[in-house]
């Protein structure tokens, strides 16, 4: 039995980062930048006017008010992709709308509703105008050549608007991890089926596959798999060729029927380590085989769920190039109940008091009570200790990134 440090330190000697490929836009929600995204051109691309009005030179409006108005001719119109190559000279305008290129002459957008109208030839003004109002000046939101988005950003909605904004029709992305997962044991149920004695439903693997989604990595195979040797080396020879990763949900314990970890070994599979001086989840296994990683989690549901997050999770986000860091810090607001030989893991609530972070663990302790992360935001650690952390330590949090803390 190893600690959680040496633990952690043994599974970062095997993680790589995948190889990059480019993709078309319209598939990239999720990936992950391989290289920095770069404006090939300023934004705005010209001098474009803010508002729907008219196109002035402000020299032209000295002293006009409302009861003073003065008039100056229409000329033409520029409006957003079809702009005017009208010159605007000394008592001249344009109807200039939203988004259209500022006419050559012009230093100033007047808003129409300063302005007797769009419906003649001849337009009256109520107000005085300054250079460069309601002008949005080129380049004045994004030089060209500055670096929009960098390297390992994670590609959500914000990023697609920025990148088709700029014309990037496809991207470079590092490659998802294609992931295979499975439990065993006789007792699993599919949920939607009726339980007999003894039976209990397959909820891991729909956890994991939801895990597997989120941190977008390729879920390739699904399987829950009965008590029988052979059905389960058919399986993970194919996972083992196929996949980057595996993971297991139960077999990896003392039990009778508990032979996962026995079956990777006979098909080659390197044990690194196996069990963990954790709570819950000390029955993990790592292993490897050429590039594939092999994680074998208790099957227990809290054990499972914690397990994945604090031990798979992060290597499927390093794989794909994302540095995105869940581990902060906060301040207990209730005791932390303590495992005298154990690291210790518990569902907990984050939240903020006076922009400080604060937070409290699940009351909920059992590895089997799937229920305690339900309202939970974060799963909270400590090291070994006796009885309690008490209220008031500051501890470190593990966020989950689905979750928003207020």
């Amino acid at each position: 039995m190893i600690t959680v440090d040496k633990a952690k330190l043994i599974i970062e000697k095997y993680v790589n980062i995948l190889d990059i490929e480019k993709i078309e836009l319209k598939n990239s929600e999720n990936r992950v930048l391989a290289k920095d995204i770069l404006a090939n051109f300023p934004s705005p691309l010209f001098d474009n006017s803010a508002m729907d009005g008219f196109a002035v030179r402000s020299s032209d409006l000295l002293g006009a008010t409302p009861k003073s108005p003065i008039e100056l001719e229409l000329i033409g119109i520029s409006s957003a992709g079809s702009p005017t190559d009208i010159i605007i000279r000394k008592g001249q305008c344009v109807q200039c709308m939203t988004g259209a290129k500022i006419p050559e002459g012009a230093d100033s957008i007047i808003m129409v509703e300063n302005t007797s109208g769009f419906d003649n030839n001849i337009v009256q003004f109520f107000s005085e105008t300054l250079i460069g109002n309601n002008v949005r000046r080129k380049g004045e939101e994004v030089k060209k050549g500055t670096t929009l988005i960098l390297k390992g950003t994670r590609i959500t909605p914000s990023e697609i608007g920025i990148l088709a904004t700029f014309g990037y029709g496809s991207v470079s992305v590092y490659k998802r991890p294609k992931i295979a997962i499975f439990g065993t044991g006789d007792e699993l149920v599919e949920p939607g089926n009726d339980l007999d004695h003894g039976q209990i439903y397959n909820s891991n693997l729909y956890v994991f596959s939801e895990l597997v989604k989120k941190s977008g990595s390729e879920l390739i195979i699904k399987k829950v798999i009965k008590d029988d040797k052979d059905s389960l080396k058919s399986f993970l020879n194919t996972a083992l060729e196929e996949c980057n990763i595996i993971i297991s949900s139960g077999g990896v314990s003392m039990g009778k029927h508990d032979y996962v970890r026995d079956v990777f070994i006979e098909l080659g599979v390197k044990e690194q380590f196996w069990k963990v001086t954790q709570k819950p989840g000390k029955p993990l296994f790592f292993g490897t085989r050429n590039s594939t990683l092999i994680f074998g989690l208790p099957g227990n549901p809290v054990s499972s769920y914690i397990g994945f997050m604090i031990w798979v999770w992060p290597v499927l986000i390093q794989m794909m190039g994302e540095s995105e860091d869940l581990s902060v810090t906060a301040i207990l607001k209730e005791k932390f109940p303590l495992e005298k030989q154990k690291h210790r893991y518990l569902f907990g609530k984050a939240w903020y008091e006076e922009n400080t972070l604060v937070c409290k663990p699940t009351t909920k302790l059992g590895s089997h009570m799937l229920s305690s992360s339900k309202n939970a935001n974060c799963i909270i650690e400590a090291s070994k200790g006796d009885n309690y952390l008490e209220s008031g330590t500051r501890v470190q949090i593990n966020l989950l990134p689905w979750k928003i803390i207020k």
